[in-house]
Formats: C-alpha cells, structure tokens, sequence
C-alpha cells in the first residue's frame, strides 16, 4: 500500500498525464489532495485522466500542449495557475522513445525529435515552473530521466543523450533554485509496464521476455510504484533532497 500525504491545498503540473506513469501520478496526487493540471498532447486521454480524478472526489484541468514549444509551456502554467492560484509540484515526464538502432543510421529528425521532447521539453517547464514557485516562496519540481540517464543502451545513442543530458540539467538547475526553497531532483526509471515498453518490445511476448531477463527483480515496475517515488520526493520526507537522480529500476544498473 502507498503510504498517504496531505497535499491539501497545493497543486501539481504533470505532462505526460495521459497515460503511463504520467496518468498514475495525476492520480496519486490527486487522492492526496493536490488539485492537478493533467498536461499533455492528446486530449482524448487528458480527458479521461480527468474525469478518474473526478470520479474519486478530486480536481482536475486538462491542459493540451506540445512541451518543445515554449509559448505553450508558458500559457499551460498560467492557465493552471489561473485555475486553481499557485502551483507547487512540476512533475515533468513527457518523453518519447527512439526506434532501435545505431547511432549512424539515426535521423537527423528523430536526432532534433527526441532532444526536442525528452530534454528541450524539460528545460521549458522548469523556465516557466521555477518563477512562480519562488513568488510563492517554494515548491518542487521532479523530472523524468531513465535507466538511459545513468548507463548507454545499444541503440539508443539519442535516447541516451536526451536523458544523460537531462540529468546535467537538473543537477545544475537544482543549484540555481536551492536557496529559494525550490527543490530540483530527477527520477531514473527502468523498464516500467507502459504503453511506451509495449512499444519498445514490438508487444510480443518474447519482446517482453528479452526485456525483463535483462532486470534482476525479474518484472517490470508498474507505473504505480514509479509514482509513489514521485509524491515522496515531493513530501516531507523528501525535504533534504536536492539534485538527485533516483534510480528506481529492480537492480538493472547496479
């Protein structure tokens, strides 16, 4: 059972809350008590995020936006500021994959595709999270990295750039907002059960397989636990942490 927090009265930003680890967040957050903005590009699955978080009694806002566009970024936090007066978690997990295969045979547009999203994304919500956190004098903000932040994976050269560089970039911006009583900390899942590894794995069982004899606990992470390590960093007992990349994959990269 997830332990329970009182995030009464606070709110969070989660893009990437369609589906996935994203979804289970908003969620999480939600039956918590924080009012959640559910950000993301397809509005079908924002929708059903937040009538989830309807039916349990909580608050939702679907916000669609393209988080490699700036001036979306920006009018998506502004809008959950106006809806619901202040914003105190940045949960920034939308991500995509790259197709398997070697470095010289990446396109220069998957190449700009993914750097766009997985890194490019990040750095635009943490630019327009970060100053309405120190106007209210703080928050948390808590970024998504992967097993790819911490280790190379064959056929990943850009995926692994876009996720190693989004650890520099929390490191670094962790440092600039400490003394604002705004933390900064990255989570680094492994393989969770997602539609994103049903993806990765052409969603066949022996694609599954290949992918989970690789993981010492011997199963993937359901998005709930990944989640569950998300409202802690956000909690109290995340209080002492800054600039840390936690590493929550079942012993693959020990």
């Amino acid at each position: 059972m997830n332990p329970r927090y009182d995030f009464s009265g606070k709110v969070a930003f989660i893009t990437g809350g369609g589906s996935g680890i994203g979804r289970e967040a908003a969620l999480a957050f939600a039956r918590n008590g924080a009012s959640v903005a559910v950000v993301g590009r397809t509005r079908d699955e924002l929708d059903e995020t937040v009538q989830i978080i309807g039916q349990d009694g909580g608050r939702g806002l679907a916000v669609t936006c393209d988080v490699a566009n700036g001036d979306e970024v920006k009018a998506a936090v502004g809008r959950t500021v106006e809806a619901f007066g202040r914003l105190d978690f940045g949960f920034n997990n939308a991500g995509i994959e790259q197709p398997v295969a070697p470095l010289h045979e990446v396109t220069e547009e998957d190449w700009d595709r993914l750097l766009d999203v997985n890194l490019r994304g990040v750095f635009l919500c943490m630019k327009h999270e970060a100053p309405q956190m120190m106007k209210q004098g703080g928050g948390v903000i808590v970024n998504t990295g992967s097993g790819a932040s911490v280790m190379g994976i064959k056929g990943q050269a850009a995926y692994c750039a876009s996720k190693f560089g989004l650890i520099g970039l929390t490191k670094a911006a962790a440092l600039d907002y400490a003394g604002a009583n705004i933390r900064v900390n990255a989570i680094c899942p492994g393989y969770v059960d997602t539609p994103m590894m049903d993806r990765f794995t052409g969603g066949t069982p022996e694609g599954r397989q290949n992918v989970i004899d690789n993981v010492p606990a011997a199963r993937p992470a359901s998005p709930q636990e990944i989640a569950a390590n998300v409202l802690w960093l956000c909690s109290d007992g995340g209080a002492y942490i800054v600039g840390h990349a936690l590493v929550i994959d079942g012993g693959q990269t020990i």
